[in-house]
């Protein structure tokens, strides 16, 4: 049996992929929306702004209005709105390297974590994190439309919870092609009915930004507090995994070149970590909104969105159509993210589960796996703990988050000690690398202790910035202390074919996997170890017995 296999021979590109008669259906599965997989040129076909557009429809949750009324109603309108932008401009930071990364080799977030400091199994503990972001923020969302559809139609929570759930079953099936159609139709909607309302009550009455400027909370005096602004940040900070999301969306950009490369970055900075100005602006405007709604109605109903804009729509409109345009918004918001949710999520789910177990069940059996976690949270009441959920998650997720940034912006580009190009195939990768495995697991570990109280009162507050420093310092050092040996089990995959193009950007030479007989682009195939032909990425992950895998380089 040869150990390193002799050069296999490019086939001519093919305008899309078909499925080879016979094939296994899990695997034909994987070509509508390239579940696991680099996503290739021939079915990148939409424009830069499209991919955008379709990034940014996800955004449209709710829980923004819940998280920045409830930091607002703690600690006051001056330390949450300061909350919020430290946390804005954390995300923006971060997640900035890993859209370019998302968009440029056309890989979503899991493919760049393998490569960036974790290795091929290593990265499974990330899969479950982002995992876990996409079905409490699915089961928050789902509580929200909950509460609507009790306002709107009488319908007790426990339905309202599994109707917003098994309806973004049938829109998830389609992947990408149909939900790029719904967040391009629904957005303009969503806007409208989202920003109406905070400029009719700007316009109309003055006294309402007063009155929001200076609200005091019930745990302050109105003042600048570093640990309520701390705490605050905290729970923005749980947002940080939703550049997985939108990098979900922006692997299907096209490829850069000289013609398109303005409307391609705006495209990129706006979908990537973009997100999070709107996000703000919409934590902001919660506050806002709980303010007014504390003086109109009480305290109680503040923290609802559903109870924040009835209230604000009360104020500009005929009562007749209040509620149902409340409700109308919700839904809508509703929709557009937890498509997201439940398809982000059956992602990561599968990833894992691929790897682990070398098979591919396929991604709809993830979809419902993920739904029923949501399920289970929106029953067991999330909605009244949602602070302390989001405090305690955020730790994890801004570990992992600032790991794989710092590695790709220090380690790589500075250091120059990680791999330039991203890698994710099996083979190609040590299966644990200590770089960004040791520094996740030293900054989530430490920062959820401080949550915790563990390390003391005093530094509780101070344990999302423990994480993202400590993430910070190691990943480098981590890299430096073994000289960057883990990253790449061989650097050679027995193909004379460059990975990418005179441009750049990912090659679109097609070749023939010889396992599953369908037509893979350049950068997700490498040569067999048996065979004198080459492999698919997903061939290669459930291969039990290692035939096709390449051995160590010596």
């Amino acid at each position: 049996m040869s150990t390193e296999p002799r050069l296999a021979e490019a086939a001519e590109p093919e305008p899309a992929q078909r499925a080879a008669p016979g094939t296994d259906q899990a695997v034909k599965e994987t070509l509508e929306d390239y579940t696991l997989r680099f996503a290739p040129r021939s079915y990148r076909r939409w424009t830069p702004m499209v991919v955008a557009t379709t990034a940014l429809g996800g955004i449209a949750y709710m829980a923004d209005f819940s998280i920045g009324a409830g930091i607002g109603l703690a600690h006051g309108t001056g330390n949450a709105l300061l909350a919020i932008a430290v946390a804005a401009v954390v995300i923006f930071v971060t997640g900035f390297p890993l859209a370019y990364y998302g968009a440029r080799y056309n890989i979503d977030l899991d493919l760049i974590t393998r490569g960036s400091g974790f290795g091929y199994f290593g990265s499974v503990l990330t899969s479950v994190i982002f995992a876990s972001f996409t079905f409490i923020f699915f089961a928050l969302e789902g509580s929200i439309m909950a509460q609507g559809l009790k306002l709107g139609l009488g319908l007790p929570l426990w339905l309202g919870y599994l109707v917003s759930t098994l309806m973004v079953i049938p829109l998830v099936i389609y992947g990408m092609t149909a939900l790029s159609k719904l967040q391009v139709w629904t957005t303009p909607v969503w806007l409208l009915l989202m920003v109406g309302p905070l400029v009719y009550l700007v316009a109309t009455d003055p006294g309402t930004v007063d009155r929001f400027l200076a609200y005091a909370g019930t745990d302050g005096d109105g003042g600048i507090d570093t640990a309520s602004v701390l705490l605050g940040a905290g729970v923005c900070l749980s947002l940080i995994a939703q550049i997985g999301e939108q990098i979900d969306y922006l692997r299907f950009m096209p490829p850069k070149t000289e013609a398109n490369k303005r409307s391609w970055w705006t495209a990129v900075v706006m979908a990537g970590p973009g997100w999070v100005v709107l996000g703000a602006l919409k934590q902001a405007i919660g506050v806002f909104l709980a303010v007014y709604v504390i003086a109109e109605v009480g305290a109680s109903a503040a923290p609802e969105p559903i109870q924040q804009f009835k209230g604000a729509f009360d104020a500009m409109m005929p009562s007749w159509l209040v509620v149902p345009l409340a409700v109308v918004l919700v839904v809508i918001s509703q929709i557009k993210i937890n498509v997201t949710n439940a398809y982000s999520g059956s992602l990561a789910w599968t990833n894992s589960f691929t790897r682990v177990t070398r098979r591919y069940p396929g991604r709809m059996v993830f979809v419902l796996v993920n739904l029923g976690f949501a399920l289970a949270l929106m029953e067991a009441d999330m909605f009244s703990f949602l602070n302390s959920i989001l405090g305690f998650y955020s730790n994890c997720a801004i570990a992992w988050v600032v790991t794989v940034a710092t590695d790709i912006g220090i380690n790589k580009y500075v250091l120059k000690l990680s791999p330039h190009a991203p890698e994710f195939r099996r083979g190609m990768l040590y299966a644990v690398n200590p770089v960004g495995v040791v520094a996740f697991v030293a900054a989530s570990g430490l920062s959820i202790a401080m949550y915790f109280h563990a390390l003391g009162d005093t530094l509780q507050p101070y344990s999302p910035v423990a994480a993202a420093v400590i993430a910070f310092v190691l990943t480098p050092l981590m890299a430096v202390v073994t000289k960057g040996r883990y990253y790449l089990r061989r650097t050679d995959d027995g193909i004379a074919e460059p990975l990418l193009d005179e441009d750049g950007n990912p090659s679109a030479v097609a070749y023939e996997c010889h396992v599953c007989r369908q037509r893979f682009e350049r950068p997700d195939v490498a040569a067999c170890r048996t065979h004198d032909a080459v492999v698919c990425s997903l061939c290669l992950s459930t291969d039990k017995v290692g035939d096709h895998v390449l051995p160590a380089a010596v």
